[in-house]
């Protein structure tokens, strides 16, 4: 709204201004005000709201601050100190005045202790990033003091999965150094987080402490436990009756082995050096491509297994066939179930492919999985991998005792009819076994060297 003054219709632009609002981009405007004097009020208020937000802003830091360094013990002596000394003044209670002083005297005793927390460089190092499931690990803590002036004695924390090691530092003098040997105790399998190291300050009785967090942490992969099985070539190639498989031929790409000449082998796989060296016709033997495509296929919903053992029993079998195929030099496909939220189950299919490129990133990607309980069913699992994976040869599935053998039987209907299918189930209470049911062999094991007895069986016979 404007004012005219004058008979030329002249504005006051000393005390209107129009107000506009521009919204030029989606992350800014531009607002005026109106007056002068509504100009000087809102200035008012924003600088209050300006002040009020650091006052906040400042009291949140202090009593984080309190929080952290001031104990329980440390918050009996500030009250002690601060009830005592204010009733032996007011009201003159000497014993009072002398709990209040002998309080105070203990805070400012202790507070030297608090001093040059952060003068240390803490430098924290494994002797191993990847152990095995059961075996411990080293870690190196090496401290040194990189202050003009001696550093008080402290303590080191240092954070190990959901525990924590702790040591007691020495006085240090300006750039000495002092090594800590840590032997961390034996973890589950898993990718357990060890650090950051934490430096930890604190006066004998316990008032005061002050910490400081180093940015040094270190992933430690805990492998499943795994155990030698046959070669895929010699074990998991054949129908796990014993019977070697005789799709072997001459036009494939895949180079198998050497042979004497048959009739009806074609003249152009004839290798002539071994011919010259035998003296007899030699003929190159190729193995069919499609048998060296494998998936392994591993089970985590929690509600196929029984207890978190039977789950760990499976995780180490599918390890242990996987780190065998990738020896052999398999096309390999490790699917696991994928965790999928409540709201749209039913809705959407996932699953996991854990890296193949080599042993070590195998064990890696099981050290990661874990049971889960918003994931697709088994059946889903085995449907989605096969529908990712053409031309499967060999398909290992790997599930737990709560698998009746229908489900098992309707997971292997996913590939195709002309793939191996093998379904080993977990169950620490069954005895060792084998059974077939047509297309599918299901092999039961209740500890894990149960897998290479079974498999080694079906190799040598």
């Amino acid at each position: 709204m404007t004012e005219r003054t004058g008979t030329f219709g002249a504005r006051d632009l000393s005390d209107t201004r129009l107000t506009r609002t521009s919204a030029g981009s989606l992350t800014g405007e531009r607002t005026e005000v109106t007056s002068a004097r509504s100009r000087r009020l809102v200035g008012a208020a924003v600088r209050a709201s300006r002040a009020w937000a650091a006052t906040r802003t400042a009291l949140s830091l202090a009593w984080t601050w309190v929080r952290r360094t001031v104990r329980p013990a440390g918050v009996l002596a500030v009250a002690t100190a601060t009830v005592g000394l204010g009733a032996g003044l007011v009201f003159g209670w000497v014993e009072a005045l002398v709990a209040g002083v002998a309080a105070l005297v203990l805070l400012a005793l202790s507070a030297p202790f608090l001093f040059q927390a952060r003068t240390y460089d803490v430098d924290l190092a494994l002797a191993h990033e990847r152990v095995v499931t059961g075996a411990g690990v080293q870690a190196t803590v090496t401290i040194r003091n990189t202050g003009r002036r001696p550093a008080l004695p402290g303590r080191i924390d240092v954070p190990v999965g959901a525990g924590l090691v702790e040591f007691g530092v020495p006085l240090l003098r300006p750039g000495a150094s002092s090594a800590q040997v840590l032997e961390l105790p034996p973890q589950p399998r898993g990718i357990v987080r060890i650090g950051p190291a934490t430096t930890v300050r604190s006066d004998p009785i316990g008032l005061l402490r002050r910490e400081h967090a180093f940015g040094d942490v270190h992933d430690l992969y805990v492998h499943p436990r795994t155990v030698p099985v046959p070669s895929t070539s010699a074990g998991l190639i054949r129908d796990l009756d014993g019977n070697p498989t005789s799709r072997l031929v001459d036009a494939d790409m895949s180079f198998h082995a050497i042979r004497e000449y048959a009739p009806g082998d074609s003249r152009r796989q004839v290798h002539w050096k071994s011919t010259a060296k035998t003296g007899r016709l030699m003929v190159r033997q190729y193995e069919e491509s499609r048998r060296s495509r494998m998936a392994v296929v591993l089970g985590l919903d929690d509600a196929e297994y029984e207890t978190d053992a039977e789950f760990e029993l499976a995780v180490s079998a599918a390890s242990s066939l996987a780190v065998r195929a990738v020896r052999d030099a398999r096309d390999l496909d490790v699917v696991v179930g994928a965790e999928i939220p409540r709201v749209v189950r039913g809705r959407l299919r996932a699953i996991r492919h854990i890296p193949t490129t080599a042993p070590r990133t195998v064990l890696d990607g099981f050290s990661g999985v874990d049971r889960l309980t918003d994931t697709m069913r088994f059946v889903d699992v085995c449907r989605l991998a096969a529908e990712a994976n053409e031309h499967l040869s060999i398909a290992v599935l790997v599930t737990g005792s709560k698998v009746g053998v229908g489900v098992l039987r309707q997971a292997a209907l996913a590939f195709p009819a002309d793939a191996a299918t093998v379904a080993v189930v977990c169950d620490e209470r069954a005895h060792p076994r084998t059974q077939v049911l047509g297309a599918l062999t299901v092999i039961t094991i209740g500890t894990l060297d149960d897998l290479a007895g079974l498999l080694l069986r079906g190799a040598g016979s």
